[in-house]
């Protein structure tokens, strides 16, 4: 199964785009050193921040990148099932696979990929190390959040649009709901090659820690946020004086009904679009490259129609284990991509077809 030439051109053309955008951020800083910001050895962290004592805030964004973050998806998850979010699908096989694609991402997975980056990388890049360190933290802060956004943008969208790379991320779209436990639910090749971890360790050895470190943890509020089935947006789209702060967030981040729309397992609805939104912390790239709707409502099922609720442990660990239901896109003779989700034929809606909420 081939990308159709449509699509491919369209890749193409917006990863060539992308290429401008990457070096957007290094140019500014070149142009701002320029006009005689040399030879001042910019402090790493901003003198806003150190009036507020940073220990205290390093600390915050420490913690919240390490147990913080966990400890919150917990509790958000507790109240999603309280409040009967999962509507009784958290199958015991659902359970496993989610507890363990948490275990496996966020306990063992990233941080083994960091610590073994962050040991290789004085053998690659011998002397470099702090390379970086005199860029000022706001500088740097904006330079990290492109290049780490606009990557897991662009990791995220080929998996959906290139066929061989589905199957790899299917797992995160096979759960016929929507919560605080998808934030975590990836095979566990697709965590290891999640190419936006090595970018932030390399980030990192270079000197600009402190802002890798604040981008991390405000990216992972961000997405853990907009993966939450508690529309925590909603007020913004119902009461009328939110609505222009609506306008601008639902386009500059992701948000549950953004989100939840790439969850959806139709598009058939007109608010579920799994062929599309595909920012994580920034929807902005969605906007920029055409692949995002803005609908302001939300899905009413979740999942794939095709799912044939695999067992957890190929779907945590495809393609080292195989799937023994029939038909199933990771069982030994299965399809590449279902024939009712063809990510690979996804068709990008013309601006003007997108729904009126996207220009309200």
């Amino acid at each position: 199964m081939k990308l159709s030439r449509e699509l491919a051109a369209k890749i193409s053309r917006d990863a060539f785009i992308s290429l401008f955008i990457y070096a957007l951020p290094v140019v500014l800083l070149l142009v701002y050193v320029h006009n005689g910001h040399t030879g001042i050895v910019q402090p790493t962290v901003p003198k806003a921040i150190t009036g507020l004592h940073i220990h205290w805030i390093e600390a915050i964004f420490s913690n919240l990148t390490s147990w913080g973050l966990p400890a919150i998806m917990l509790l958000v998850g507790v109240a999603e099932f309280a409040l009967g979010l999962y509507d009784k699908k958290w199958t015991k096989n659902e359970r496993i696979l989610d507890i363990v694609c948490f275990a496996g991402s966020r306990i063992a997975v990233r941080p083994a990929v960091v610590y073994f980056t962050l040991k290789l990388l004085p053998l690659l890049l011998p002397g470099l190390k702090n390379a970086f360190a005199w860029i000022p933290f706001w500088w740097a802060f904006f330079i990290i959040a492109i290049f780490d956004d606009l990557t897991q943008y662009w990791y995220h969208r080929l998996h959906h649009q290139v066929p061989f790379l589905w199957r790899f991320h299917r797992t995160h779209h096979s759960a016929p709901y929507m919560g605080m436990a998808m934030a975590s639910r990836q095979n566990i090749i697709y965590t290891i090659f999640f190419s936006q971890i090595y970018l932030t360790a390399a980030l990192t050895y270079l000197g600009l820690g402190y802002a890798a470190l604040f981008v991390t943890g405000i990216k992972a509020l961000i997405t853990t946020a907009a993966h939450s089935s508690i529309a925590w947006d909603k007020p913004f789209y119902t009461y009328k004086p939110l609505r222009p702060l609506a306008w601008v967030l639902e386009r500059l981040i992701s948000t549950p009904a953004t989100h939840q729309a790439h969850h959806a397992d139709t598009t058939d609805d007109g608010v579920g679009y799994y062929k599309g939104n595909f920012g994580n912390m920034f929807f902005l790239w969605d906007i920029i490259f055409g692949t995002g709707i803005i609908t302001r409502r939300y899905p009413t099922s979740f999942g794939t129609k095709h799912y044939k609720q695999e067992e957890w442990y190929v779907q945590f660990a495809w393609p080292l284990f195989k799937s023994k239901k029939p038909g199933s896109e990771l069982s030994a003779q299965g399809p590449v991509v279902a024939e009712d989700k063809q990510p690979e034929t996804a068709v990008l809606q013309p601006r003007e077809n997108v729904p009126a909420a996207l220009s309200a």
